[in-house]
């Protein structure tokens, strides 16, 4: 299975447009949102191309091809105007014979994880920030940010195929690739 991994839009119509173009030429079979789909929230500045009703617009006609998972700014409101189901706290995914435990990060993060045994993977998002790092008996992921990337990463995604994980630019260059057998290893 491919799996397109992403997180933090934050309402940018701009930023999202650019990222299912990527979903489109990923040829991808599922999109899972890491959450903070429409708003900003309080601690950042307005993304380029904030307009979360063309999010809104841009993501509806999409709601069989995504997974989500709720972000701290996603609300009940949000999902009124929604056709896809957000406010789940977490998802468990089992690909490659891994176990992967997916939140947005404010909760069970990298801090805070949920109980997790040997092997198995931490996917969040939250912090803006792209991450493939070990934590004990787990591997802790995170796509970055579509919209408002910080420490000097870029605007990006996560691609999961076989094993094997690519974190890309929004124009589809990889920048960043973990092989399945250094992911094997990572995790054992």
């Amino acid at each position: 299975m491919k799996l397109m991994i992403a997180s933090d839009i934050h309402g940018s119509s701009l930023f999202c447009g650019q990222l299912l173009e990527a979903y489109r030429r990923e040829g991808a079979e599922k999109l899972l949102l890491l959450g903070d789909i429409l708003y900003h929230g309080p601690r950042n500045d307005l993304p380029e191309g904030y307009a979360p009703k063309e999010v809104i617009a841009q993501l509806n006609p999409m709601r069989e091809e995504l997974l989500c998972v709720r972000g701290n700014c996603d609300t009940e409101v949000d999902q009124m105007v929604l056709d896809f189901p957000i406010l789940s706290d977490s998802c468990l995914l089992y690909l490659d014979g891994r176990t992967i435990f997916a939140s947005h990060g404010h909760n069970a993060g990298p801090q805070t994880p949920p109980p997790l045994k040997k092997g198995d993977i931490l996917l969040c998002g939250h912090t803006h920030v792209p991450a493939c790092e070990r934590m004990g008996d787990f591997l802790y992921l995170n796509p970055g940010s579509v919209s408002i990337p910080k420490e000097q990463s870029p605007r990006g995604y996560l691609i999961w195929e076989d094993g094997a994980l690519l974190w890309k630019k929004l124009d589809g260059q990889v920048w960043k690739s973990v092989s399945a057998g250094d992911l094997a290893a990572l995790l054992d």
